[in-house]
């Protein structure tokens, strides 16, 4: 009975801390740093924490059937343009289905300030769906994409 009364316990601390996707949806609606593409909407909040840099976001589906290899880069451009610094986050899950949105977060190593320039680049391989398509769906199909923009460190 006691062992029962444990199990039952656990499960349900397990599944109050599983990040219900509306949750998600709602933070990339409300972060104020914001970009929004044909093939994702990405939304972020930037803040410095003793000498690193965290970017923390939520990235969403909104051109492919599926996405699979997400990953998000951000450099840190110097006055002249050049890369100061840059970090990776690899978006977990692999496959973004459409219309699906996932976290990101990435520690850049330099502490960055309001008007700091910021190079995004994301990449990832876009499949349509079924076996063929415009791209060839499929596992083995699909189409490589990368795109980069840039934006600047809002005042906080």
């Amino acid at each position: 009975m006691v062992r029962l009364i444990l199990m039952l316990a656990m499960t349900a601390l397990i599944g109050a801390c599983a990040y219900h996707p509306d949750i998600r949806r709602e933070r990339l609606e409300t972060l104020s740093e914001r970009y929004s593409q044909f093939d994702l909407v990405l939304a972020w909040e930037t803040r410095v924490v003793e000498k690193d840099t965290l970017v923390e976001g939520v990235v969403k589906n909104v051109r492919f059937h599926s996405m699979t290899d997400l990953e998000i880069w951000v450099a840190v451009l110097d006055p002249a343009g050049k890369v100061a610094a840059r970090a990776v986050s690899f978006v977990i899950p692999q496959q973004l289905s459409m219309d699906e949105t996932a976290e990101f977060s990435l520690k850049l190593p330099i502490a960055v300030h309001a008007g700091t320039k910021l190079r995004f680049t994301y990449k990832y391989r876009g499949h349509e769906g079924g076996d063929g398509g415009l791209f060839g769906g499929g596992s083995s199909g699909g189409i490589d994409w990368m795109q980069s923009f840039e934006t600047v460190v809002p005042a906080q």
